[in-house]
């Protein structure tokens, strides 16, 4: 059912859902609407990332995990985003074989759903990161073209990935040390709280539900991928934030000049 007019005194938003975290969304929303069109203008784009990588690891884990648990990663999945197009353009997904604890959790296989033949057919993490390296490269990112990482809060890179390179004995990747946390871009941009940040809240306060298996990581990474999108239409200029510094998380100022991710090198092994 349709309405014709319009009364004096209301808006459009007053037809807003209700719900005050959906509605705020919506209004910064439409707000930004012209910001896109910016964005999308030549020079600009010159200067700005032309593919974000979306990174969401699966790693082991069991129920009621002590602050102390040593994670290692079993899936390592990238969905690359083309910042022109507005488009998911490829994605990659390889699963691990974790080495210190070989056998994984009933907890960690009905949350994940990678069974314990996906990991023992898996490679070992160095090897799934050389072939990480060779599909970035495959992809020209960092040479040819100017990218980021992207991720769903701090964890991935600053807890698993600098977590599995220790009990890899390989350094920390330089590709992977500076990152675009969503969680900070669509807090700081949408104006909402930081608990409504979630994956699935930040989806729905989109409009946008989530598809596929949730806690897999090739699904979680293209589903953040679609968020990434909907903020770049709606004007967001995501940028890296945050980054690792001598094994520290650190947070990255919005005042310096924007900067892509390091070229891709070969793992390099701890002397």
């Amino acid at each position: 059912m349709g309405f014709h007019y319009i009364s004096a005194g209301m808006t459009f938003f007053s037809f807003l859902p209700r719900h005050r975290g959906v509605k705020d969304v919506l209004k910064k929303r439409l707000k930004n609407y012209y910001k896109k069109q910016k964005l999308k203008q030549p020079n600009d784009f010159e200067a700005y990332y032309d593919y974000i990588c979306v990174i969401d690891f699966e790693a082991t884990c069991e129920e009621g995990n002590t602050p102390d648990y040593i994670h290692e990663i079993i899936e390592f999945p990238i969905v690359l985003v083309n910042t022109r197009t507005m488009d998911i353009e490829e994605t990659f997904q390889r699963y691990v074989r974790p080495e210190l604890k070989p056998k994984l959790s009933e907890f960690c296989i009905n949350l994940t759903g990678i069974t314990q033949e996906l990991v023992d057919k898996a490679d070992t993490f160095p090897v799934v990161l050389q072939s990480v390296v060779d599909w970035m490269r495959e992809k020209e990112l960092g040479t040819k073209f100017k990218y980021a990482i992207l991720t769903d809060g701090s964890w991935d890179m600053s807890k698993f990935l600098n977590m599995q390179c220790n009990v890899s004995h390989i350094k920390y990747p330089r590709f992977a040390k500076k990152w675009i946390n969503i969680r900070k871009c669509y807090g700081n941009f949408y104006k909402v709280p930081r608990n409504q940040t979630k994956l699935t809240t930040m989806l729905e306060k989109l409009g946008l539900k989530y598809e596929g298996r949730l806690h897999c990581g090739l699904d979680d990474s293209k589903n953040i991928a679609r968020i990434a999108i909907r903020m770049l239409q709606d004007g967001c200029e995501l940028r890296v934030n945050e980054r690792m510094h001598t094994g520290q998380l650190m947070n990255v100022s919005s005042s310096l000049p924007l900067e892509g991710a390091a070229i891709p090198h070969n793992p390099q092994f701890k002397k």
